[in-house]
This record gives C-alpha cells, sequence and structure tokens, in this order.
C-alpha cells in the first residue's frame, strides 16, 4: 500500500438533468487531472434522489456509464458515483467505480430506502463489493447503507497476513440536512467499528422534491478523526490518506482480530 490520494466532489445535482449533471460534474473536476488517485462523485448524482427518474434509467451501455469511463481517463484516477441503471433484474441505484485502465466494478444498493418509497421502484442488490485500487482495498456502499453496520463490518483473516477484508469504506449520499446529525456520527462509528477511513459524499443545494442538503461530506481517519469536513458549499476538496498509520494503527490496536465471526445472507 502506498499513500492514497482522494478528492471528495460535493455538488448541487440538477433535478432530472442527465446531460447538464455530466457536464457540471466535468467542469468540477477538471482541474483535478493528475493531482488525485480517487475521485468520488454524490448518489445518483445525474439526477438527484428521485423515485420518478427510474423511467428513465440508463444501462450499462449509456451515455453515463461511457462518460465516467472517460472521466477516468483524462484524469488519470479512478472515478466512483452512482447512478439509476437498468439491466434485466430491474433498475438499481448502482455505484459505478472506473478506472483510468478501463475497468469497470459496481455494486447495487442493497438496502433500499423504504421511508421513501425507494423498494417499490427498484431492485436491491445482494452482493457486498470490495474493489482493490492502487494497494487498497475499498468498501463500496451507498446512503442508506450507512445505517446497518452488519452489511458493512470489516473482516479479519489470520490466515490471510492478518489482513482485513478493506482498509477504506466508500459512501455516496443523498442525505438531507434535517438528518445531518446521523449522517456524520454514523460515518464516525463506521471508520472507529472497522480501523478503517471512511469517504462520504453527500451532495448540496435543494432538489425537485423541495429537500435541503446540507453537504456535510468528510474524509475521516480510523480513529473517527475529520481530515476534512465540507459545509453547505459546492468544494472539491482532495486529501492524502496515509497507509502507514492505518497499518500501524491496527497493529498497535488489532481489535478487529476479537470480532465475532457471522456471515450475511442473501
Amino acid at each position: 500500500m502506498q499513500n492514497l490520494r482522494v478528492s471528495i466532489v460535493q455538488g448541487d445535482t440538477r433535478w432530472h438533468d442527465p446531460a447538464g449533471n455530466r457536464a457540471h460534474y466535468a467542469q468540477l473536476i477538471a482541474p483535478l487531472h493528475g493531482t488525485t488517485d480517487l475521485v468520488v462523485l454524490p448518489e445518483t448524482f445525474t439526477s438527484g434522489f428521485s423515485n420518478e427518474a427510474i423511467g428513465s434509467a440508463e444501462d450499462m451501455q449509456g451515455p453515463t456509464v461511457a462518460w465516467l469511463c472517460e472521466q477516468a481517463r483524462i484524469l488519470g484516477a479512478a472515478v466512483a458515483g452512482s447512478v439509476q441503471l437498468r439491466d434485466a433484474g430491474g433498475v438499481f441505484n448502482r455505484l459505478l467505480f472506473a478506472t483510468p485502465e478501463g475497468a469497470l466494478h459496481h455494486y447495487d444498493k442493497r438496502h433500499l430506502f423504504s421511508f421513501a418509497r425507494e423498494h417499490e421502484r427498484y431492485a436491491a442488490g445482494q452482493e457486498r463489493v470490495v474493489v482493490t485500487w492502487q494497494g487498497w482495498r475499498i468498501l463500496l456502499q451507498v446512503c442508506y447503507d450507512l445505517r446497518f453496520p452488519v452489511f458493512s463490518r470489516n473482516r479479519f483473516d489470520a490466515a490471510q497476513a492478518g489482513q482485513a477484508d478493506y482498509d477504506l469504506a466508500l459512501y455516496v449520499a443523498n442525505w438531507p440536512s434535517v438528518r445531518a446529525y446521523p449522517w456524520k456520527t454514523l460515518l464516525r462509528a463506521r471508520a472507529i467499528e472497522n480501523l478503517c477511513f471512511v469517504v462520504g459524499v453527500n451532495r448540496v443545494g435543494t432538489d425537485g422534491n423541495g429537500l435541503h442538503y446540507s453537504g456535510d461530506s468528510a474524509v475521516i481517519d480510523f480513529l473517527g478523526h475529520p481530515l476534512n469536513e465540507a459545509g453547505e458549499e459546492e468544494v472539491v476538496a482532495t486529501m492524502t490518506l496515509q497507509a502507514a498509520e492505518l497499518l500501524a494503527h491496527r497493529q498497535r490496536f488489532p481489535a478487529l482480530q476479537d470480532a465475532d465471526g457471522f456471515s450475511v445472507g442473501g
């Protein structure tokens, strides 16, 4: 593992405007060329969090997937963000992770937000996904997943040189400001309990449903300390995650080896 430069992109997503959002986010991230290893966009960054956007959901051959892969190539960095995507199993809230070499990974949001009837329109993912990038193992998660610690629980494998399952957890979100305190608190909790870095990227502004978003995107270290916290404005910020500090902390405080064993069913 080497140090990892991570850029959080907290934008004011346009409502139901995929082309406009692609242009807007392309402008925000263009200055990051050559200065970062991983760019993280918010949840549903082409439309906002809308059940009505399901009617115009693209597929994996659509313009947004192509755009994300092209941005990764241009920037020389991995780019991640979620969009509504349709395949044979339905429409998923899918977190994409594209690398500059052309690899494309994805994770489908497992925990659908029934409070907003997301479960009535979208299909739930089943698989937990950890990708490897620049020597880091990265857990992919979407918004409401943050409230369910069992699914994101880091795992310790003594047979694999004492390795944890992952080193960094990504949470992309459209998390309204009325619930900002749980967002901030749970990001810290996930970092502390899993002995990992956590990056949470939210949006700002007011969406077409009248919901306000205060941003509060953050990069959190393994002790729960914020390395960067955004406010309510659009912001692009890059932080360097220190690999040696993470590994040293796990060696000093090997709590994962005492964790309960369990498996998560479908």
